[in-house]
């Protein structure tokens, strides 16, 4: 066994994370999440001692993980051990009386000035044993960054998945009467902390995405003369149209890579799906037909595939085709309409919006269109974004009012298996959510 130190940049700070050394039988604690609904696992989160920001890491944590509906933190005033800077091993039967199957001690403080230094374990309280453990040396402003990149730790261990705290939300902010729609461009942190408004909502926008390295997102402005797509960079705050086409230009996503994007073209009836390298702007068609719509198009992880919605076929259905345009194939074939599929980043699955009965679903079929299962219905439910790890779904959904017409548009989560539905609390109503990949290191 041996500990590891790594250096890692954050944005505009410096963590320095250290792993502690512990045993490799740690895979005893486990949360089987495949099979929807467990059982939440009972975990002990006592505040990180030594400074108030341990109290704020912990209640952050604690949020995130029972958010996920995987664990559910025992209240502290059960707690029997109060653990301490000087807990170097906890008094594992005093955690089992109160049913921890899982502890997390540590340390938040001061090194002077506005640095501070975190530490955290991870136990295993029926195994006694260490199964994580890692040192945070950075700016204590950056507090909650830290909180969620601590959850995504336990998470993974925990449940052997990639974790989806430490990440962002961009969507489309709503406001005002149905005849005079205020839409701007807002982002957050995935638990709805760190909201700001990115435009000022002169321009209507639609279908914000994130790119690959989570720093640039492109979006549909109204801006101009016609519908464009823009390019921004969440840094420096520049964008920038990606052309003046002859026609609207809508519905876009980046490559794997980064380095070009996807997007519809709309143009006397027809409606084709582009391809568009970042570096040169050079401009690919990649479908065509006789008055048809392609539209939503989405990249597989691997860049090899892209899936789409058209009506080709006479109704709206789910096409597959290579990246090149080649070897377009149907993959829908249940009762209804099919829109707005999105690939797994794990690529297992696609998402989709179904319309069929008078009511919107968000569903999951594999890549081959087989085993769909609908995992939420209702008035509107649309527009299916997925967390980093493949995990979770993040959508727009909206109510019907009392008299029977359409009421307010909130954004929701749900767990793949169609367990866990909550909602997202923004400052206003909101559509159009896109979740990023995990924050760079």
């Amino acid at each position: 066994m041996r500990a590891i130190g790594q250096v890692q940049k954050v944005f505009a700070f410096i963590i320095l994370a250290v792993g502690f050394s512990f045993s490799a039988q740690a895979a005893a604690l486990h949360i089987d999440i495949t099979r929807g609904n467990p059982d939440p696992m009972p975990i002990a989160l006592p505040d990180l001692s030594g400074t108030q920001v341990g109290a704020d890491i912990m209640h952050v944590v604690s949020a995130d993980l029972e958010r996920s509906g995987l664990f559910r933190p025992i209240p502290p005033s059960s707690f029997i051990e109060q653990v301490n800077a000087q807990t170097s091993v906890p008094r594992f039967a005093d955690w089992r009386q109160i049913n921890a199957q899982a502890l997390v001690t540590g340390t938040a403080t001061s090194e002077g000035g506005d640095k501070v230094k975190v530490t955290f374990r991870l136990w295993d309280i029926y195994g006694e044993q260490q199964i994580a453990g890692k040192e945070y040396n950075t700016f204590q402003g950056n507090w909650r960054r830290i909180a969620h990149i601590i959850a995504d730790e336990i998470y993974s261990k925990l449940t052997g998945e990639k974790g989806y705290f430490d990440s962002r939300i961009v969507y489309v902010a709503e406001s005002g009467p149905d005849l005079k729609r205020v839409k701007r461009l807002a982002i957050m942190d995935q638990d709805g902390e760190n909201h700001k408004f990115l435009t000022d909502g002169q321009y209507l926008v639609l279908t914000p995405r994130f790119s690959p390295n989570s720093q640039e997102i492109l979006y549909m402005s109204y801006a101009g003369k016609e519908p464009r797509v823009f390019l921004r960079d969440l840094q420096t705050g520049r964008e920038e149209s990606l052309g003046s086409f002859e026609g609207m230009s809508f519905a876009p996503r980046f490559s794997s890579d980064g380095n070009s994007i996807i997007m519809s073209i709309a143009k006397n009836g027809t409606t084709f799906i582009y391809k568009m390298d970042l570096r040169n702007r050079n401009l690919v068609k990649l479908t065509s037909g006789s008055g048809t719509i392609d539209t939503s198009p989405s990249y597989s992880p691997d860049g090899s595939q892209i899936v789409f919605n058209s009506d080709r076929g006479g109704s709206q259905q789910l096409y597959v085709m290579n990246a090149d345009g080649s070897n377009v194939h149907r993959i829908s074939f249940g009762d209804g309409k099919y829109g707005t599929p999105v690939w797994s980043p794990r690529g297992d699955l696609i998402a989709f919006t179904k319309m069929s009965g008078g009511k919107f679903s968000i569903g999951v079929m594999r890549t081959d269109g087989s085993g769909e299962r609908l995992i939420t219905e209702s008035y509107l439910d649309e527009g299916p974004s997925w967390s980093p790890n493949g995990r979770v779904i993040i959508f727009h959904r909206q109510t019907r009012s009392s008299g029977g017409k359409a009421g307010a548009i909130h954004l929701y989560t749900v767990d793949v298996t169609g367990y866990n539905l909550r909602q997202v609390v923004t400052p206003m109503e909101a559509s159009d959510p896109a979740w990023s990949p995990l924050l760079p290191l």
